[in-house]
């Protein structure tokens, strides 16, 4: 049994509610703990991972959140940038799932983030179990 951390940027209430009960849902089938903590907004995901990652209490990591496209160039650098930080953390071989959608409108974040339709918090923590079923095969 592994101890996940489930990172949610909560904006949009609703839908991480339904991003966290898929995420937790799919850790828990599996046999995994699970706690789940809130930060400020997406960019501020792979900096709390690595903080927690620090501290050698969690053995794999789940990112939720919501970015919805707006009228800025804002939505391209929360999504790029928070992509590329949990890439770089997961290059370094934190096991991590990236549950974060970044959709057009609420109505394509509503189809994903509903455990029953896509379920993307569910497919981002079997994601995360399957990199740390990875790392324990090549340690």
């Amino acid at each position: 049994m592994a101890k996940f951390l489930i990172v949610e940027a909560r904006f949009y209430d609703h839908l991480n509610d339904m991003l966290v009960a898929g995420a937790t849902a799919a850790l828990e089938e599996a046999g995994h703990k699970v706690d789940v903590i809130t930060v400020p907004g997406a960019l501020e995901i792979p900096g709390a991972i690595a903080l927690a990652a620090e501290s050698g209490r969690y053995d794999g990591f789940v990112g939720i959140g919501v970015v919805i496209r707006g009228e800025t160039y804002h939505f391209e650098i929360v999504a790029g940038e928070s992509a590329r930080g949990i890439m770089a953390l997961t290059m370094d071989g934190l096991p991590i799932g990236n549950g974060i959608l970044t959709v057009e409108n609420e109505a394509q974040a509503l189809v994903r983030a509903d455990p029953a339709q896509k379920d993307k918090g569910g497919e981002a923590a079997k994601a995360a179990i399957a990199l740390l079923d990875l790392k324990g095969q090549f340690s």
